[in-house]
């Protein structure tokens, strides 16, 4: 049905961590993948350009709701879709704007049909149901798409989780069968979205009714809603093995460094998180050597670079106190410089993580890095 085929290179035999080729209609994606979040079709600070030279990004991820009221999915569509409008040639997924539309809060009410939401930019009303949101997301002309979802904060009493858990079930069916119906649909791979809030039996429930679907993909949502990062890592960890072991596994929204590694352990094989960018710009930098919070006076005269073992455009060329210059004067060009680095980071670690499952290394690489984070935690 869909243009998207994935092909496993590597398994651990020890964790079950993957590593594979998700083949798009816009180029091979090598997993594991982390996607950075472009929401408003772009990446903030960073052009197509540097995306594709400087950083060789496979796949970057959009915001169905942001696209949708600002500049809107019918003009974007007559531009010719999200790739030829912001010139980006490689491949696109897009979430179902499910996220941000219950984000809302008293802007948004869930009925049977769908989503009643007001705009935060100007409080018109609209409607998302689980068969708009597909036709949205193939006007954009994504390579991935989702199925509409309810996401739910924490906590969340079981009752409540399994009613959103069943109706989220209903979506997804209404949403893949009008995909199936539109031909349009052929050259992407819609994903339907495990929930369930923090209960495993809802999780598992939830993931055995969507294999019914037989999707080229599935991913696992409801994340980040202000859980304990233990209980993020359990909720991955009882999905993850019900999902078909031939089809690319995406969960949505995570991705502290020091947390990559666990999720690969369990078989996943795509993440995405604002997590390198939004940080970047607020002036906090991952590196080899721990986070460096470049405000900080102790780097003012500091004439080394950001990180010795970063080959990135930044790390080769600038010093850490021009950095905190930059920041301190509010220029533009330390957002820039910084999520450049932020994201060869986040890029490297998947790298060094493929890598070891292809060798067979991998739990040696689970090792190294959690004693690497023990260590930096330490002295920080």
């Amino acid at each position: 049905m869909s243009a998207l085929r994935f092909e496993i290179e590597a398994t651990c035999p020890a964790t079950g961590a993957r590593a594979g080729l998700l083949h798009t209609a816009h180029g091979i994606i090598e997993t594991p993948v982390f996607m950075p979040v472009g929401t408003q079709g772009t990446v903030k600070g960073l052009s197509p350009r540097e995306l594709e030279g400087d950083l060789d990004l496979r796949i970057i991820l959009a915001n169905t709701y942001h696209l949708f009221l600002r500049p809107g999915h019918e003009r974007i569509e007559r531009f010719g879709g999200l790739h030829r409008f912001m010139a980006w040639p490689r491949a696109i997924l897009t979430d179902s704007g499910g996220f941000q539309v219950f984000s809302l809060g008293t802007l948004r009410k869930v009925t049977e049909e769908g989503v009643l939401f007001r705009s935060h930019l100007n409080g018109d009303a609209h409607f998302f149901s689980p068969e708009s949101t597909v036709d949205i997301q193939l006007a954009l002309g994504s390579d991935i798409i989702m199925t509409l979802d309810e996401c739910l904060p924490y906590p969340t009493a079981h009752e409540a989780a399994l009613e959103s858990m069943r109706r989220t079930i209903r979506w997804a069916h209404a949403g893949y069968e009008h995909y199936k119906r539109r031909k349009k649909g052929l050259h992407c791979a819609l994903f339907p979205i495990v929930q369930g809030s923090m209960y495993p039996d809802l999780r598992r429930a939830c993931a055995e009714a969507l294999l019914e679907l037989d999707a080229p993909g599935y991913a696992i949502g409801g994340l980040s809603v202000g859980e304990p990062r233990a209980l993020s890592q359990e909720m991955v960890g009882v999905t993850a093995p019900i999902l078909p072991p031939d089809r690319p596994r995406y969960v949505m929204g995570v991705g502290m460094p020091e947390e990559i590694p666990q999720y690969l352990a369990q078989g996943v094989d795509m993440m995405d998180c604002v997590l390198p960018t939004r940080n970047a710009r607020n002036g906090y930098l991952f590196t080899s050597q721990g986070k460096v919070v470049i405000k900080q006076a102790q780097y003012i005269d500091d004439e080394g670079p950001l990180d010795p073992a970063c080959k990135c455009y930044t790390c080769r060329t600038f010093s850490r106190a021009y950095l905190r210059h930059l920041f301190q004067s509010g220029e533009i060009l330390f957002s820039s410089l910084a999520t450049l680095h932020n994201i060869r980071h986040f890029l490297d670690l998947m790298w060094q993580a493929r890598q070891s499952i292809i060798g067979g290394k991998f739990p040696e690489f689970l090792r190294t890095q959690a004693s690497g984070f023990s260590s930096l935690t330490a002295t920080s």
